[in-house]
């Protein structure tokens, strides 16, 4: 299937490594132009590199905090440089940290304010007057199993990607009409990095091995294993895409039947 990606121009952030950097890749082999950022340069740079290397593809490299909102704006500014145009937006970020709630402090939730639900917002408000100029766009936002059911020991994850469902539905409402669809993608357990973290803090409050934790989240999943960074990037970059034209205002589930709940 023609994904209708050649030539567009795709920001991604937070995509150095695990499911931002499967997004780009999947982007970049349908023919997208990527701009990816990440605080890392040295891993940023070796990402981009590596992308060109196996698809050929225009990369752009920019290193961003998004927790600053300068960055955030320079990150927009050097893109629309580059490229003129930005058609689709990922929204990507990395979770904040694990902890039930008297775990944690109120300047934890602060911060986890600004790197999950505040990053998103500055997002838009630096991408979407452009693509209102354009008269299209796509943005996808990606969050988490845990819109549908609450993760054990996650409470920041658990309440904010919330927040950034309830923007990203309403900001359906607002720009559909104006012809920019906006989407989001939760995914359950897909080996990364990030999920080997949340297994090692497991393992260590249960006195267990990461293995065994895996095992425990495998047999809660219908098709029987986690899920790999490839099969994430397929299944944005369609949702991402104009072959998923009339998906919108849609929160796509990439969980492998994990979730039980009917709606």
């Amino acid at each position: 299937m023609d994904l209708g990606l050649t030539d567009k121009v795709v920001l991604a952030t937070a995509a150095s490594k695990g499911l931002g950097k499967a997004a780009a890749m999947e982007f970049a082999r349908q023919g997208a132009r990527v701009a990816i950022c990440a605080r890392s340069e040295q891993q940023l740079e070796t990402t981009a590199e590596e992308i060109r290397n196996q698809t050929g593809a225009q990369v752009l490299a920019a290193r961003a905090d998004l927790t600053k909102p300068a960055d955030i704006e320079s990150l927009v500014g050097m893109t629309l440089n580059r490229f003129g145009q930005i058609d689709i937006l990922v929204i990507n970020a990395g979770g904040p940290p694990p902890g039930n709630f008297l775990d944690l402090k109120p300047e934890d939730w602060q911060a986890a304010v600004n790197l999950t639900l505040m990053s998103a917002i500055r997002l838009c408000y630096a991408v979407v007057p452009h693509m209102l100029e354009r008269g299209s766009g796509s943005i996808i936002a990606t969050q988490s199993v845990s819109i549908k059911e609450p993760v054990a020991n996650l409470i920041l994850s658990n309440s904010l990607r919330m927040a950034v469902i309830g923007l990203m539905k309403s900001l359906a409402n607002e720009l559909g009409p104006k012809g920019i669809r906006v989407n989001t993608i939760n995914p359950a357990w897909t080996w990364t990095e990030r999920v080997q973290q949340l297994m090692a803090d497991r393992a260590a409050r249960n006195r267990t091995t990461i293995e065994e934790e895996a095992a425990k989240i495998t047999t809660e999943i219908p098709l029987g294993r986690m899920g790999n960074v490839e099969e994430y990037g397929r299944a944005i970059v369609w949702l991402a895409s104009p072959a998923a034209s009339f998906i919108h205002g849609h929160a796509l589930m990439f969980d492998g039947g994990a979730t039980k709940a009917a709606l």
